[in-house]
């Protein structure tokens, strides 16, 4: 069993709770709102994840999970160096603008990611970027599509990208969809795969998908 602790209580930080909760993880939520616990408990999120402030559980955990807002997340991050020193930190937020309608737009950090500017400013965290090339309800079910999905996973530590991509099979992500791109610049390549999720979603609506490497 692993200590997680997950920054983000939305649909994101939900999702991911429920199911790494369900495979035997310790899994905090840490919230902004004091009304979020209320909401997510009233939503049926399972009763053994408990609410705490983002910054005790970045403080508690072992391994933590960005949720949040990826164009805040520079900010809030950079504010909790000294409790994710040392830490493994999963990133699976994407840093856009928004568009007139809302969806994602223009990327944050052309020509970077925030998985790089979140390393730099880390640098005795573990940044580690994966499941950012999906719509949230695939992240924690991907076997739910029609077609076997792709997650990839990027940072320069090993140690650190062998241990979430154990998280990913708890996930239900199975060895043969996991692709392991190198360190964390490649971040860059999928935290860009964000420029078609609106122009799908616009089309086709919100339905689950993953943007997918075929062989």
């Amino acid at each position: 069993m692993t200590s997680i602790g997950i920054l983000g209580a939305g649909r994101v930080g939900a999702s991911l709770a429920g199911k790494l909760a369900a495979t035997g993880h310790h899994v905090v939520l840490g919230r902004r709102s004091p009304k979020e616990e209320t909401i997510r408990s009233a939503e049926g999120l399972d009763p053994r994840i408990s609410f705490v402030d983002q910054r005790t559980a970045a403080r508690t955990a072992d391994i933590v999970i960005n949720a949040t807002p990826g164009d805040s997340a520079l900010d809030r991050l950079t504010d909790l160096r000294t409790e994710l020193a040392g830490k493994i930190l999963v990133d699976v937020s994407n840093a856009t603008r928004d568009s007139d309608d809302g969806l994602p737009g223009d990327l944050c950090y052309p020509g970077s990611s925030l998985a790089e500017q979140l390393q730099a400013a880390l640098p005795d965290t573990h940044v580690v970027k994966t499941l950012n090339t999906m719509l949230f309800m695939v992240m924690a079910a991907p076997e739910t599509l029609a077609t076997p999905p792709v997650v990839y996973v990027s940072g320069n530590d090993e140690h650190a990208k062998k241990t979430v991509t154990g998280l990913l099979g708890d996930l239900g992500w199975q060895p043969g969809w996991i692709e392991d791109l190198g360190d964390i610049t490649t971040a860059r390549a999928t935290e860009a795969m964000i420029l078609v999720v609106p122009h799908i979603l616009r089309r086709h609506g919100f339905q689950p998908f993953a943007v997918s490497l075929a062989r």
